[in-house]
């Protein structure tokens, strides 16, 4: 399976432009997939909440904004990516740009559409990808089916998306972000939750790494026998 060429020139947004909090202060997602699957759509309408059909192929735009989770305001960075169009002898470069991207965020959705073959094809390779950056398990990565509502135009079967996911040991939902507002939200919010879950592991995993382990109290009785033998060995 080779990772498909992108479209144009891969130039995402400077994320330090975005102003850096202190760690674990944000959650940093990122959405990739092929081009024309609705990356840019499903951001837009989870952040949103309205649906936009119709984008220009963007050069990387991040997101930064307040999200209601479980009843805080958490701070969200989401990066979405261009897209990509065909497969390509050569993957190596587009690999390279993306590595970026992939080693910034701490949560993943690979995202295609039912409605194109080859959508599909590309989540695998960016899964393995991801891996390769982020070998922890923990990593929590969502592979999407979008454009649900075009049943009519359907190319990939909901058990493919599934049968795929069990393979990689990933999550998997259908959805239509034009016709279902909270199945967006949904996806979004599970997402969040686990990179926040991940944020805390971490966090506790360095405090106690971080703790000196408090010497053992010596054995008196052990320490008056050893006495005893050494008295015992001079007056002989």
């Amino acid at each position: 399976m080779r990772l498909p060429r992108m479209s144009q020139p891969f130039l995402l947004a400077p994320i330090a432009e975005c102003p850096p909090g202190p760690p674990g202060a944000q959650l940093r997602l990122a959405v990739l997939g092929a081009r024309g699957v609705g990356k840019s759509a499903m951001i837009v309408r989870f952040l949103t909440k309205r649906f936009i059909g119709d984008y220009e192929p963007n050069t990387g735009n991040l997101y930064s904004r307040l999200v209601h989770l479980d009843g805080d305001h958490v701070a969200v960075q989401i990066q979405d990516t261009p897209g990509c169009i065909q497969v390509q002898e050569d993957c190596v470069q587009v690999l390279d740009s993306l590595s970026r991207c992939v080693k910034w965020a701490e949560g993943f959705l690979l995202v295609y559409s039912i409605t194109d073959y080859s959508s599909y094809q590309s989540v695998q390779p960016l899964y393995q990808h991801i891996r390769k950056v982020h070998p922890d398990a923990r990593t929590p990565i969502i592979i999407v089916g979008n454009k649900a509502d075009l049943l009519h135009a359907r190319q990939v079967q909901a058990k493919e998306g599934l049968q795929l996911a069990n393979e990689l040991g990933s999550l998997f939902l259908e959805i239509s972000t034009s016709e279902d507002s909270q199945g967006v939200c949904d996806v979004f919010q599970y997402l969040c939750k686990e990179v926040s879950k991940l944020q805390h592991a971490g966090s506790t995993d360095r405090r106690r790494s971080s703790i000196i382990p408090r010497p053992k109290s010596p054995n008196m009785q052990d320490l008056k026998r050893r006495f005893k033998q050494a008295l015992s060995s001079k007056v002989k």
